[in-house]
């Protein structure tokens, strides 16, 4: 009986006779962090809304542990401009109210002072800051963030991961998060997945960071990115 609280089993998913997804297998386990990286287009956001159930797969099996609970952020977000939610009411909404845990889980995420704010007026990090605070308060044991940073500024984007580091260190989930830049892939992950399609490599984050190739590649331009694999995992990707 395995212990990890989701494992995917062989799963393949096509759109219009095109593979976007090809027997991907890997397990998350308590308290792992793993970084799923990868170049546009590779099926990455496909597979995390296989995860969460919005899509179905077309062959391959998910198993969940018992009591499983999803937190999740979206790639994209924008608050309704016409409607004059707060940040607490957006916090709070459809959610049970434990005034305690959530002024905790405030605290954590640094919003305390942002709560009276209409959500519409926050900056990009205020926001992602709040989507993962309202993604914490379902007490989840898999937190899955989809791109969290992407539009935030070099700043932000150290700002949030350091957040996000704290968040798996002292809330004790899993972690399962979406990136496209390997060069920000951080020190936490306990294992860093290569996805194009099927799952390239994966690997300890030094393991794949000390390839000097591997990594100027996705530091800088990353559409010859296949040619790397190519030569490194000795397989063929098939355009």
């Amino acid at each position: 009986m395995s212990d990890a609280l989701i494992t995917l089993n062989n799963i393949s998913l096509s759109h219009n006779g095109k593979n976007i997804l090809d027997d991907v297998s890997f397990k998350l386990h308590p308290g792992e962090f793993i970084t799923l990286i990868g170049p546009n287009g590779a099926g990455k956001s496909s597979l995390i809304k296989i995860l969460l159930g919005v899509i179905k797969q077309d062959s391959g099996e998910i198993i969940h542990s018992d009591n499983l609970k999803f937190g999740y952020t979206p790639q994209s977000f924008t608050a309704n401009p016409y409607i004059p939610i707060s940040v607490i009411d957006f916090l709070t909404l459809n959610q049970k109210f434990d005034r305690e845990f959530t002024r905790q889980t405030c605290e954590l995420t640094g919003i305390e002072d942002l709560l009276k704010m209409p959500l519409k007026n926050l900056s990009g990090g205020e926001l992602q800051k709040v989507l993962l605070t309202r993604a914490l308060l379902n007490k989840p044991n898999v937190l899955i963030l989809d791109e969290p940073a992407q539009n935030l500024d070099v700043d932000g984007q150290m700002q949030l991961y350091k957040l996000i580091q704290d968040i798996h260190q002292k809330q004790n989930c899993a972690v399962l998060m979406v990136s496209h830049d390997l060069h920000r892939v951080m020190k936490e992950s306990t294992q860093v997945l290569c996805l194009y399609h099927h799952i390239c490599c994966e690997g300890l984050p030094e393991s794949i960071l000390k390839d000097a190739q591997f990594n100027d590649l996705f530091a800088d331009q990353i559409h010859d990115l296949m040619a790397t694999y190519e030569h490194h995992h000795n397989h063929q990707h098939d355009h």
